[in-house]
């Protein structure tokens, strides 16, 4: 079953997503080696219940926290802990809320300090994939043609697209229909319409394709323990132009200031 949402319900997601990247700007201020990952965790929990909404994460299927944390290698669902960040890391923060009932659901890739020229293409070229993957967004198309342009991107630049994490429907749910993959043929899948809301988020993987999950359930690996990049928008479907409900202005506007 897949729910089309209303203009006045598009306006309360856009409230929580809104949510999302300020909470993502206020982490990226405390981003630094020797930072702690829970002190990041409680550090947007405490951000966003003073946001008067709760952890869209925490609890969910059983998690254990506010923020998925991913560093390096872990592709997503990392779980905060006692790690204390590194010169050279990257750290994928997938971040969620619920307000108005509504959640709010947006990832992005940070770096800690000077990243080599490889894993910079990296980041680089998923961020471009996303972006490339909202431009097709569009009542009209089909969610094969997103898939499609993003796993090009990729595989052209040499990257690997993650084939068993996908994006999704969001709205009541965290995770609604239909499935948003980051690969595929154009002109497949369903239709797109005008009113579904999806969070599409590309995962790309600097060696190959292939994850394994470690024993605790949730942590995602590359199989290669080579880097893995993770950037996520949620988007309303309209004619001509994906409405972008979630942001990344509040993370650039810290990073152009450090």
């Amino acid at each position: 079953m897949i729910y089309y949402k209303t203009d006045e319900e598009i306006e309360l997601l856009r409230e929580s997503n809104m949510l999302v990247a300020k909470t993502h700007g206020e982490l990226t201020k405390w981003i630094k080696a020797g930072v702690k990952t829970l002190k990041l965790d409680k550090i947007a929990e405490e951000f966003i219940r003073d946001n008067n909404a709760i952890p869209g994460f925490l609890g969910y299927g059983g998690f254990p926290n506010t923020l998925c944390i991913s560093i390096n290698s872990t592709v997503v669902h990392g779980i905060p802990s006692k790690y204390e960040l590194k010169e050279g890391d990257i750290v994928s923060i997938d971040c969620g809320v619920v307000k108005n009932m509504f959640y709010g659901d947006s990832a992005y890739t940070f770096t800690v300090g000077e990243i080599s020229s490889d894993v910079k293409k990296l980041l680089k070229v998923t961020k471009e994939a996303l972006y490339l993957g909202i431009e097709k967004a569009i009542a009209g198309n089909r969610i094969g043609d997103i898939g499609n342009i993003i796993q090009n991107h990729a595989e052209k630049n040499g990257f690997a697209v993650v084939r068993e994490m996908v994006g999704h429907g969001i709205g009541k749910s965290l995770h609604e229909k239909p499935e948003v993959p980051n690969y595929g043929r154009r002109g497949t899948g369903i239709k797109l319409k005008k009113g579904l809301v999806i969070a599409i988020e590309p995962m790309i993987n600097l060696g190959r394709k292939d994850i394994i999950q470690k024993s605790d359930g949730w942590t995602v690996k590359t199989i290669d323990n080579l880097p893995s990049a993770h950037f996520e928008h949620t988007i309303a479907i309209k004619k001509g132009k994906a409405d972008i409900l979630s942001s990344f202005e509040f993370i650039e506007k810290v990073t152009k200031n450090q």
